[in-house]
């Protein structure tokens, strides 16, 4: 008896221990079963939001759901209070005065009386239309130069017979303006030319005469190359182009007075390389992306991209412990604080505070972790360690590349209307002319006016 007692509880005790065991392994079940759903139910709203983006061409511009603002939290629309009001300011010059006389009532025409001035000043278009000039210039010898010919400024160049219908040189400076900064297409331009100006011509023959209007300019373009090279910080970025096909990446490379340009069929280190110079003493600002790590340049990396990543590492469903991710996070924000508050320090002082950034950077890298989220946050941030705060380093480099992207942003609009270059020859056009554009807009200059003495066919002294 005493023995089945004893065999008894032990048989108990197992069966305890199973219970423990299978109580664990469903608690384990339970939690991972949670977690599925949860995974399941991410990858079903981003197969919702995929199917609603390929249903509706305009989708891609949507804001997410998540990233929406909500309702009451929007602001109104309209300036801040306290602003200043706006209205038009006066017109610099009046062309011509009318006065429109109120006699007597327009109704009943009795009398009137108390009367008023109004003063408007209206601003409106004339009917425009070219001034076409007959031009006539000579060609001669001379015995001691030998041929000579007389110019104009009114000539970009001295083609005659067929060709000698020609565009002068503001006409051809307003094309390119619509169609390199403004990002007007070919056919469109022309149809703008035509409505609004009586200026006639094929997108063909537009075409061939921006070509033309890039060979004259290229040496401006040149001069781009060593602005930038001798820049204390240049922003640099790059995205797919199309010339005649896929496979070309239009690259920008730019700084607060000047943007430079290229398009090139290789997205490798060597194309960063060659236009910043072996020599180059700047910083380069950029992203993550590791075709700029093998340049010998001072380098800093973009925070907002840091910061985009760490938000993706929150959001997964295996990382969910936040602080460690937090730290990085209040990390960065210091980092543009005490940038943007530069200016204001003393040198010591902000020495100072950069030493204690950098400290607790260092303690975040070295800090065991084990979860995904975390580690993949950490390695990305250990591969760029030496970049991290370049920005503190130099004031000419901003915390992000957002210069970098916003030079972008036009380019990609006008990627959308014309799917890039069709040529070799219409992408090397498009580089100079764009630069160029982009480089006035970033000085206030107006390139109307900056380009058409460029075209102009000096007149030869007597």
């Amino acid at each position: 008896m005493a023995y089945d007692e004893r065999q008894a509880a032990r048989e108990i005790a197992r069966l305890l221990d199973e219970v423990r065991r299978l109580q664990a392994e469903n608690e384990r079940l339970q939690t991972e079963n949670r977690q599925l759903r949860e995974q399941l139910d991410r990858l079903q709203k981003q197969v919702a939001e995929l199917e609603r983006t390929s249903a509706r061409q305009a989708a891609p511009f949507r804001r997410e759901e998540q990233k929406k603002i909500p309702a009451g939290e929007k602001k109104r629309p309209g300036r801040k209070p306290g602003h200043r009001g706006f209205c038009r300011a006066l017109p610099e010059h009046i062309d011509r005065e009318v006065e429109v006389p109120l006699d007597c009532c327009p109704r009943c025409q009795g009398a009137v009386s108390d009367r008023v001035p109004l003063v408007q000043w209206i601003e409106e278009l004339p009917p425009l239309r070219p001034v076409v000039t007959r031009l006539t210039t000579w060609e001669a010898t001379c015995s001691r130069c030998g041929a000579v010919r007389s110019t104009h400024p009114l000539q970009t160049s001295t083609a005659g017979g067929a060709a000698g219908v020609q565009l002068g040189p503001r006409a051809l400076a307003v094309a390119a303006l619509l169609n390199k900064e403004l990002g007007v297409t070919m056919r469109k331009t022309c149809r703008v030319l035509a409505k609004l100006l009586g200026i006639r011509l094929t997108p063909g023959g537009l075409s061939q005469a921006l070509d033309r209007v890039a060979d004259k300019t290229a040496t401006g373009y040149d001069g781009l190359w060593k602005t930038i090279r001798a820049s204390d910080a240049v922003y640099a970025d790059e995205t797919s182009w199309w010339v005649g096909g896929p496979g070309w990446w239009l690259w920008t490379f730019t700084m607060p007075t000047a943007t430079l340009y290229r398009v090139e069929d290789s997205r490798g280190s060597h194309v960063a390389q060659e236009t910043l110079g072996e020599d180059f003493a700047g910083m380069l600002v950029s992203d993550c992306l590791n075709v700029y790590d093998s340049l010998a340049c001072r380098k800093h990396k973009c925070i907002a991209h840091h910061q985009r990543a760490i938000a993706q590492a929150r959001d997964r469903p295996d990382t969910p412990e936040r602080s460690y991710l937090q730290q990085w996070k209040w990390l960065f924000k210091t980092v543009t604080a005490l940038w943007k508050a530069r200016p204001k320090m003393a040198e010591t002082a902000f020495a100072l505070e950069r030493a204690r950034i950098e400290a607790w950077c260092q303690r975040l890298l070295d800090e065991p972790v084990t979860q995904p989220g975390d580690a993949a946050v950490q390695n990305r941030l250990l591969k760029q360690w030496p970049h991290l705060l370049g920005c503190l380093y130099e004031p000419a480099a901003e915390p992000t590349n957002n210069r970098a992207e916003r030079s972008l942003r036009p380019a990609v609009i006008a990627r959308k209307l014309s799917c890039g270059n069709r040529t070799v020859r219409g992408k090397r056009t498009w580089e100079i002319l764009a630069s160029l554009a982009a480089t006035c807009r970033q000085n206030a200059d107006d390139f109307v006016d900056w380009l058409a003495p460029q075209l102009s066919l000096a007149p030869i002294a007597g």
